[in-house]
């Protein structure tokens, strides 16, 4: 996985298991080991939640940018003249006249705003956009991932706990 998350599975159930440490483990020590490690998973999942929100959100905003852009280059191609109304504050709207000058200025972001023709605009947003599709499956593929490896951590506690419940039950018998 992308972001070497940890793989741990479900281990076979062996009385023995805390044998195979050395020194031998406690199921405290291996409790903890197994919480500290889902403390880890739930983490990167938070994470990657919040990486993924920010794709939710980015993807449409490419899109309408993008389809601006076409329809800009179309009202050009076709000599249309563009009239739109824009906010001038919250109650007050305008009316303009675009120039069909072929270019647009793009908001990049960090205070930077770049002028493209329309289609270099096209070229940039349209791989941003597969740029961004990708990193969100990305995304999505390693949230599951990681959820799936937060369940196994979780179960390996329970799991832990029951046989040292067990063990004592025995010992006491």
């Amino acid at each position: 996985n992308k972001f070497n998350i940890p793989v741990k599975r479900l281990p076979n159930p062996n009385p023995n298991h805390h044998h195979s440490f050395k020194p031998v483990a406690s199921s405290e020590v291996l409790i903890g080991a197994f919480s500290e490690l889902f403390s880890k998973f739930k983490a990167y999942e938070t994470n990657l939640s919040n990486k993924r929100l920010t794709y939710q959100q980015k993807l449409p905003e490419i899109e309408k940018t993008l389809s601006l852009v076409n329809h800009l280059k179309t009202k050009r191609d076709e000599g249309e003249t563009i009239t739109t109304q824009y906010n001038l504050c919250d109650t007050v709207y305008a009316k303009a006249q675009l120039d069909s000058s072929g270019t647009v200025n793009l908001w990049l972001g960090a205070n930077v705003m770049l002028e493209y023709t329309y289609e270099e605009a096209l070229a940039y947003l349209t791989e941003k956009e597969v740029a961004a599709k990708e990193e969100y499956i990305q995304v999505t593929e390693d949230l599951a991932f990681t959820r799936n490896q937060s369940i196994t951590a979780e179960v390996n506690m329970s799991r832990i706990y029951n046989w040292d419940v067990k063990n004592r039950r025995d010992a006491k018998a």
